[in-house]
């Protein structure tokens, strides 16, 4: 599976929004990451946190915040929740609003697994 995390942090609202999106598709599935539109993509999670509680549990760590970011709606798997974690820390370094975007493509996942049992 294909899927794209939209990140996004508000210091005026104190807030942050994880958008999650898949290629669901099948008509998609020869299409070369790199040629993948913003229409092949479809939102299925759409999560809001607190700002306060993100920022306690981004300086406690990334092990804390991965636990704080997941929610019974939003819970990628350990390699994508260290990536995102690792994201929200880099963004609550900042003042400023932002968003980020991270893709991962599960295909990609599963030949390096397959590399590092050799």
């Amino acid at each position: 599976m294909r899927q794209k995390y939209r990140i996004c942090q508000s210091q005026k609202k104190n807030t942050l929004n994880i958008k999650e999106y898949a290629v669901l598709d099948k008509d998609t599935k020869n299409v070369d990451s790199t040629m993948l539109r913003e229409d092949h993509f479809d939102l299925i999670c759409d999560q809001d946190y607190d700002g306060k509680t993100i920022a306690k549990a981004a300086a406690a760590g990334c092990d804390e915040l991965v636990e704080t970011l997941r929610t019974p709606n939003l819970y990628p798997i350990a390699p994508y929740a260290e990536k995102i974690a690792e994201s929200v820390i880099d963004l609550s370094r900042e003042e400023a609003d932002r968003c980020i975007e991270l893709f991962f493509d599960d295909n990609e996942l599963f030949v390096s697994e397959v590399t590092m049992d050799r």
